[in-house]
């Protein structure tokens, strides 16, 4: 038995949501399971919670709880195990407001729904498990439910551009083309998949074949918003659409905050493109500076009320003022050198070979008739420049960085 339910019952509800990760032991099982449960148990960023599963692993924490430990005994094990010092209160008031939800079918539900929906359950061991996240301490999620491709959780430069749902064309403008500069450069897309900003972000990755994750505050399986049903399918299918809860769960305006905590601690850096002052991106933009990761923020014009919490950012909170795709890669990457500078130091035919050539893989032949060259050139003119660092091989072709 596991949690008082069959062993077997329990496997092949954990196998459905993670087909390509079968338990090995009974232990893992239980494990996994209990990360499931506890993703609708607790209410995202519970650091009580967090603290306990910490303490305890996700299976005793749950075992402990169902059994009704005396809340005082449970402080002191936690206290024990993390150093972590929790009251008799604060863990009690915890049990309550759990307790409502302590009940196992739900978990086998969350298995099995989103096993059917075709939506993956991530666990911290597992190697898509975002590496930002062990940042948020307690208050990281206990689980992930992913639709599409998980692998680009670990994606090397995952980047967060948010901002208003009220956008203006300009600021929808500036996102379309950072977001474009930015996926050229290799960076995965991070944002909410809201109306506005957000929504812009994730299409212009999507036009330009890049990767793109999206953080939701509900389940994978009720997109929202419902006028963005369109836009998260095709996330769903060339990128990935993630959440803490569990299939079934509606959004509310407290797992909207919670929900942008995850989108900081994702990414190396934070964007604001455009926001007011009472925008939630501005949530987002405080978690990141709380996670210590650089923040930036695109300036607007001075009348315009859809900038005004940029340039607070800008005034208060130290954020770095960033107009372009370049700058804001500078975030993450720190100042590049301009690649014309370093093309002008090359002979004339590396520089041609340079000016032919992007982000994605391209091969010799493809490069030597859009730079009008020969291939024995182009090889030539690739050596030097791979020397210099400013091009690298791939499988499927050459590239710049």
């Amino acid at each position: 038995m596991i949690l008082g339910l069959d062993e077997a019952i329990v496997r092949r509800a954990v196998s459905a949501a993670r087909p390509d990760r079968a338990p090995v032991s009974a232990d893992e099982t239980a494990e996994v399971f209990a990360r499931a449960a506890w993703s609708g148990i607790a209410e995202p960023g519970d650091g009580v919670a967090g603290t306990l599963v910490a303490a305890l692993g996700a299976a005793g924490a749950l075992a402990a709880v169902n059994e009704e430990h005396d809340p005082a005994g449970l402080a002191h094990e936690v206290g024990e195990a993390t150093g972590e010092e929790l009251t008799r209160e604060s863990m009690r008031a915890a049990v309550e407001r759990w307790r409502p939800r302590l009940v196992a079918s739900d978990a086998l539900r969350f298995l099995t729904s989103a096993g059917a929906r075709g939506a993956a359950l991530l666990v911290p061991d597992d190697p898509e498990w975002p590496a930002g996240f062990g940042d948020l301490g307690p208050h990281r999620p206990a689980a992930l439910w992913c639709l599409g491709n998980a692998a680009l959780l670990a994606s090397p430069l995952p980047i967060a551009l948010v901002g208003a749902r009220a956008a203006t064309g300009y600021g929808e403008h500036v996102c379309a083309e950072a977001s474009t500069g930015l996926v050229d450069r290799g960076f995965a897309i991070v944002s909410g998949a809201a109306y506005g900003i957000d929504g812009m972000a994730h299409r212009a990755a999507l036009a330009s074949g890049g990767a793109t994750v999206a953080f939701l505050a509900g389940g994978v399986d009720r997109f929202y918003p419902s006028g963005h049903d369109a836009l998260l399918t095709r996330i769903a299918q060339a990128g990935a659409v993630v959440s803490e809860l569990p299939c079934g769960s509606s959004p509310t305006r407290w797992r909207f905050l919670q929900r942008n905590r995850l989108i900081a601690a994702a990414s190396l850096a934070t964007v604001v493109v455009e926001a007011g002052l009472r925008s939630g991106s501005l949530n987002t933009a405080g978690h990141a500076a709380s996670l210590g990761r650089p923040l930036g923020a695109v300036p607007g014009p001075v009348t315009s009320a859809a900038s005004a919490g940029c340039h607070r950012l800008l005034r208060e909170f130290d954020a770095v003022c960033v107009t372009n795709a370049d700058e804001m890669a500078e975030l993450v990457l720190g100042p590049q050198e301009p690649l014309v500078e370093a093309a002008s130091r090359q002979e004339p035919e590396a520089t041609r070979v340079l000016d032919a050539m992007s982000s994605r893989p391209r091969s010799v032949d493809d490069i030597a008739r859009a730079a009008g060259l020969s291939v024995a050139s182009v090889r030539s003119a690739l050596g030097v420049l791979e020397l210099e660092g400013l091009v690298s091989e791939t499988p499927t072709g050459w590239r710049r960085p």
